[in-house]
């Protein structure tokens, strides 16, 4: 077995412990999520909830939709998955064990995953000059990336009084 593999398969196991400490049972549904969820780390990280459908249902055909949306909100609620809105796209989930910040280029769709480490300056920031608590990993700052803000045709915006 490859040592990805493992990883995989000793991280669907924690989650699965996660499930069944907190008086979840684990059934094949769970299972099948929590498998495409883990899968997804592997490429991109994120996964929106028709593809995760759309992944689910190819191996168990007749799982109901209804059954996979519940399964993320449990998920969600027991902090295992996190979903994040990247601009106008459908929510995107990803598993908590990879938490970062988001940021995605307007234009032509990038996105970085900026660490925890990076982004607690400008949470700090917030809660310093506004006294209010941010939860950055349920959206994305929208801009232009590097290849885009060349662009002349790119505007801006104005700044946020004046802290950029």
């Amino acid at each position: 077995m490859s040592d990805e593999r493992t990883m995989q398969t000793d991280i669907v196991q924690a989650i699965l412990d996660k499930l069944k400490t907190a008086g979840n049972r684990v059934t094949t549904q769970r299972l099948n999520i929590i498998r495409v969820l883990v899968e997804a780390e592997k490429t991109s990280g994120h996964i929106t909830a028709e593809d995760l459908i759309s992944s689910v249902q190819n191996t168990n055909p007749e799982m109901n939709i209804s059954t996979i949306y519940r399964n993320l909100e449990e998920l969600e609620r027991l902090g295992i998955i996190e979903h994040v809105h990247f601009g106008h796209t459908p929510a995107m989930y990803h598993l908590t064990s990879t938490s970062h910040f988001h940021l995605v280029c307007e234009r032509c769709g990038d996105t970085v995953e900026v660490g925890d480490d990076i982004s607690a300056v400008l949470i700090e920031t917030i809660k310093e000059h506004f006294e209010f608590v941010v939860k950055p990993h349920h959206f994305a700052i929208v801009g232009y990336c590097k290849k885009c803000s060349g662009d002349s045709d790119v505007d801006d915006g104005p700044t946020i009084g004046g802290l950029i």
